[in-house]
């Protein structure tokens, strides 16, 4: 990998995946897990966490030369799900800490599953240096929490809430799942409302995508799903619901009070630099993306990372900024790319901008909501000119 030189940005982010859950895959979810506990291959004890662990602290080790003196703004323990490690997440944090540069005041967070997070782990990862936590919320109707494949009721979500808080977390973020089998927009609300009584800092709202690999995926035809019409009612129809709380829609599905948009993510929509650790975690730094594979002993054993070709190119900018609400500013574009908004077809702009998609200023190009529903089909048109 290249060492870091003058050209470089002076900050980039980390995030650690950490693959272990304490039941089998949801079904709807996609991302790489382990169940916790039994036997290896299937699931894994905590023999395998200690060498997960082991691991992390390895590559974090030989990987720090390469950030050289650059600080770390933003650290994210994402899974799977992270507060089952409990003090390895402590410990890992401290190995962070130790190799590299972390910022004052750097956004630290960490996901969590309201069923498998106590005062006590709370307490000790907020002394830790943990600052920020991302609680699975998905729903407050128990219906839907049943065919989510959820552990936790929405009484659980309160006190993990009422215990984050205690604790000593400020930034606190939910995160809510529209067009579940069976969601109405009567209940949609109701769990939009019960997010908002706990009075988090950040609102995650995501529309479910049935995708390959998945149990939801081989029962698609027995579900109970909204068809395309219904999906953007009930998204705009969230969007409104959560911004009627007092939280600005910074993004398709993010919403914050201001000052706690999640940093780390904007990491990523803004085409900035992070590394990633852990199996299926994936970088992008010194111009590069990489990304270890999905295998929770391969990565164990130290197999090197998978080189996945140049990064940070103006048509993978136009598309990752395209999801904020700020959208792409044209000092900016220039900045980094020598050209501006003229780079658009003026006609694709002004058909877009009829229709209600985008809006377009002197100085800013950006997506109405009604532009988020159908994103990837005008990021086309505008990138495949």
């Amino acid at each position: 990998m290249e060492s870091c030189n003058a050209t470089c940005p002076p900050q980039v982010g980390i995030y650690v995946h950490v693959p272990f859950c304490a039941q089998g895959k949801c079904p709807y979810c996609d991302f790489y897990s382990v169940k916790m506990s039994g036997e290896v291959g299937r699931e894994v004890g905590c023999e395998v966490q200690e060498r997960y662990i082991e691991s992390v602290e390895r590559d974090l080790q030989a990987r720090a030369k390469d950030a050289c003196s650059r600080e770390i703004n933003t650290v994210y323990f994402g899974g799977g799900t992270p507060s089952l490690l409990g003090e390895g997440l402590a410990r890992l944090l401290f190995c962070v800490a130790e190799n590299y540069k972390i910022e004052k005041g750097a956004e630290i967070t960490f996901e969590a599953n309201p069923k498998t997070i106590d005062y006590d782990t709370l307490l000790l990862l907020r002394k830790s240096g943990f600052n920020r936590i991302s609680l699975g919320m998905q729903s407050a109707v128990q219906k839907e929490l049943d065919a989510l494949g959820r552990r936790h009721t929405k009484e659980d979500v309160k006190i993990a809430v009422e215990n984050a808080k205690k604790a000593g977390f400020d930034n606190i973020s939910l995160d809510l799942m529209l067009c579940v089998p069976g969601q109405t927009q009567k209940s949609m609300r109701e769990s939009v409302d019960f997010a908002a009584s706990l009075s988090p800092r950040h609102i995650s709202a995501y529309i479910l995508k049935v995708e390959k690999g998945t149990r939801y995926f081989d029962i698609k035809d027995t579900l109970n799903l909204p068809d395309d019409d219904a999906q953007a009612d009930m998204y705009l129809a969230a969007c409104e619901a959560i911004e009627e709380k007092g939280y600005n829609q910074y993004e398709i599905s993010n919403f914050a009070e201001a000052g706690f948009e999640s940093q780390h993510n904007l990491r990523y929509w803004n085409c900035d630099e992070y590394l990633g650790f852990g199996p299926a975690a994936h970088s992008f730094f010194a111009g590069r993306r990489f990304y270890y594979p999905r295998g929770l002993e391969e990565y164990i054993a130290g197999n090197p990372p998978v080189q996945d070709g140049d990064g940070g190119s103006l048509k993978e900018y136009i598309m990752l900024r395209l999801r904020l609400s700020t959208g792409i500013e044209d000092a900016e574009m220039k900045r980094r790319f020598g050209v501006g908004l003229s780079f658009f077809d003026k006609g694709v702009i002004g058909s877009l901008e009829k229709s209600g998609l985008i809006k377009y200023l002197p100085k800013r190009l950006s997506l109405t909501k009604k532009g988020f529903l159908v994103s990837n089909s005008i990021i086309s048109e505008l990138i495949f000119r």
